[in-house]
């Protein structure tokens, strides 16, 4: 599940941490980096912890309901929310409840929460035209839980906040969690019963090399790297960058140098959208040249072995 765009974000935050903070012990800060990667990973299942949570008191609910009914002598609610098969797949999910088995903190401590988001759903059209369709079945019990999760989950700032209360690691790891929860909802097959298998932490021991060796370039060669920049930038005053762009353009560089496999122009763009989060509004600008004019230098100094194609349409350094 671990990618390598999440990667590149933590090697951004922690390397900016790491001359921040002032202890620079590199295998500290290497450690810091995975146990960093792990609570993204723990997020993922935490969330998809949340629409088990939902299930359950979708369910208590609906035994609330019932017992009314027949208190009252009135028909009974429907059971179809409660018994969704999706949900229910995902509560015996072996890996998940693994998972929470090892977790102190669950969503059975935050009742009002996620009773509060129950209800919401409840009175979502998403949800009445679900309980209103003839649809019975596995894949419309599933892509009820697709469509909620992307219209009443991705985009909650109520959930963002309390997240951010349980771990700081997670304060910029949701958005990009949520695309993978919503991969994992959609991979789910009713076959697999509780056997499904969740996305792994990491997809190979390459993307873990990776994490490693990029970010101990990035550290050890820090003073050669930003010599190619002030290299490549003499139209252009190099001090005003701000520092989180040196930072930025310290780790795209050792990737470029590094990683021959990774084309040139990959890294630069994502380098510059991770600049378009984390610096100022003209640093993606600034870091999209700058990277452009640096890597044709080490091209042309015998550095880098890789291909470019024509100029890129970049600013120039000294507007």
């Amino acid at each position: 599940m671990i990618n390598r765009e999440i990667i590149r974000i933590k090697i951004v935050q922690l390397t900016y941490a790491y001359y921040q903070n002032g202890n620079k012990n590199i295998d500290s800060a290497e450690k810091e980096l995975f146990f960093s990667l792990s609570k993204a990973y723990d997020l993922y299942n935490y969330l998809l912890a949340l629409i088990v949570a939902i299930g359950k008191e979708a369910g208590r609910r609906l035994e609330i309901a019932q017992n009314k009914a027949k208190r009252e002598g009135t028909e009974e609610p429907s059971p179809k929310f409660a018994l969704n098969r999706f949900t229910l797949q995902l509560e015996s999910n072996h890996q998940l409840q693994e998972f929470m088995e090892n977790q102190k903190n669950t969503w059975q401590d935050m009742p009002e929460f996620v009773g509060k988001l129950y209800n919401q759903i409840v009175e979502s059209i998403i949800y009445k035209e679900y309980m209103e369709s003839h649809a019975d079945n596995y894949e419309a019990d599933r892509e009820l839980w697709r469509r909620i999760y992307r219209t009443l989950i991705q985009e909650n700032e109520e959930l963002d906040a309390l997240l951010e209360e349980q771990s700081l690691y997670w304060n910029d790891d949701k958005e990009i969690i949520d695309t993978f929860v919503l991969k994992t909802i959609k991979r789910f097959e009713e076959q697999n019963g509780a056997k499904q298998e969740l996305l792994p932490e990491f997809h190979s021991e390459e993307e873990k090399d990776y994490a490693r060796k990029l970010f101990r370039a990035t550290l050890l060669n820090a003073n050669e790297y930003q010599r190619f920049m002030s290299e490549a930038s003499r139209n252009w005053d190099f001090s005003r960058l701000a520092y989180m762009d040196v930072v930025i353009m310290q780790i795209a560089i050792a990737e470029m140098l590094n990683f021959p496999s990774i084309p040139i122009s990959v890294t630069i763009n994502e380098f510059v959208e991770i600049a378009k989060l984390y610096s100022t509004p003209k640093s993606s600008g600034y870091i999209n040249g700058m990277l452009d004019a640096i890597a044709r230098h080490l091209i042309r100094s015998g550095k880098l072995i890789k291909h470019m194609d024509e100029p890129r349409n970049a600013k120039k350094f000294n507007e």
